[in-house]
């Protein structure tokens, strides 16, 4: 149980990280892709995306594509619910 407090307090530390540097303008080319935090911030098993997942999709938008192409994490991006949750975040998805 203290692993998993341990954790979830590691990813509310690295949303907002995430969310500081979208808000002070952070341009795409210091964008550092992280699937991995996405993968573990939206589920995709949700109807809607928690607003950690909305936060971490913009800040990664220039990611998306790359994202899309990777066979390990197509699967989120190629998906109904993914294009739901990118509709929902008002994230557009360039390729």
């Amino acid at each position: 149980m203290a692993m998993m407090m341990m954790k979830k307090g590691k990813l509310v530390a690295l949303v907002m990280v995430v969310l500081l540097l979208a808000a002070g303008g952070a341009s795409a080319a210091t964008t550092t892709c992280n699937a991995a935090a996405l993968e573990a911030a939206c589920n995709l098993r949700q109807r809607r995306p928690v607003a950690a997942c909305c936060g971490l999709l913009r800040a990664q938008q220039s990611c998306i594509c790359q994202f899309a192409k990777d066979p390990t994490y197509a699967r989120y991006i190629n998906n109904r619910n993914g294009r739901r949750f990118l509709a929902t975040c008002d994230v557009s998805v360039p390729c």
